[in-house]
């Protein structure tokens, strides 16, 4: 057991563990530590410019949970976006869960759209459920304000995946970008360009946003399969 291991079962709270691997049943209980986010944050924080951390980094696959947690924090706060990038490349085919690859929020893209997007492009067309679903969240994350283009709504609605958390995070983005960029969206609602399960869970998680109106929720309403 190396030195980052035996801190994060230092830190471990039974009770939480077992009511995380609900959360993520595809990852059975005995790879889970059962460490909150807060700590794993604050872990993140306080080595991630130490030696250990950058050995850490590297040594891929993990086994735990937990650990791909803690990578997760590391990297999304690189500030440098080309050590960044590199740095998601090599964990992004290691990530096996919706939980870790929604963790994965780098600070550094946040005004780099335009370097950001030919990655964005290749991970789309990784064939890796979670390197797609991390592509699709980026996009949602990052490009329906300033940087929004139909086109990215187009290359959404023409993935073709019937894994469980593409399709959501799909839902995901067409819900946010309702809530976003409405007129603009709601012809891919309108003209059924989703199959039917991810419209209607677009559908569903728009209407229970705060930031959609009432009038355009009960347009929604009627448009639902």
């Amino acid at each position: 057991m190396n030195g980052i291991q035996k801190t994060l079962f230092s830190l471990s709270d039974i009770q939480y563990r077992d009511f995380q691997s609900k959360l993520i049943p595809n990852i059975i209980k005995e790879r889970i530590i059962g460490v909150r986010t807060p700590i794993l944050r604050d872990l993140a924080k306080q080595i991630k410019r130490s030696a250990e951390a950058e050995e850490f980094l590297s040594a891929l696959p993990h086994f735990y949970f937990e650990e791909n947690q803690l990578h997760s924090f590391i990297i999304s706060d690189e500030r440098d976006f080309e050590k960044c990038i590199s740095l998601v490349d090599l964990f992004l085919p290691c990530i096996d869960n919706w939980a870790t690859c929604d963790q994965l929020s780098p600070k550094c893209f946040r005004k780099q759209q335009e370097k950001l997007f030919p990655y964005i492009l290749k991970w789309l067309e990784s064939g890796h459920t979670y390197a797609v679903r991390f592509a699709i969240v980026c996009l949602m994350r990052y490009f329906l304000d300033d940087h929004f283009d139909t086109k990215q709504a187009e290359l959404v609605a023409g993935i073709e995946s019937d894994e469980y958390y593409i399709k959501m995070a799909v839902a995901w983005y067409f819900a946010t970008a309702l809530a976003k960029q409405y007129d603009s969206v709601l012809p891919f609602i309108a003209e059924k360009r989703l199959d039917a399960w991810t419209h209607n869970k677009a559908i569903q998680k728009a209407r229970e946003s705060f930031r959609i109106s009432f009038e355009q929720k009960e347009v929604l309403k009627k448009l639902k399969r």
